[in-house]
């Protein structure tokens, strides 16, 4: 279960992210959007294993 979450939260802190970027009109493979897009998935990793923690 806490691997099923922390995929699920890195996929849509990833996504968050990119789109992030987008609106920051960032070029979809510049380094502004790569960073992003890894924040978000740093944050969705974290999310999802506190989700995890949650209902275990």
């Amino acid at each position: 279960m806490t691997k099923l979450c922390i995929f699920v939260g890195m996929t849509i802190g990833g996504i968050a992210g990119s789109v992030l970027a987008g609106a920051f009109d960032m070029d979809t493979f510049s380094l502004g959007s790569f960073v992003l897009s890894g924040i978000g998935s740093m944050a969705g990793v974290y999310a999802g294993w506190k989700i995890a923690q949650k209902f275990n």
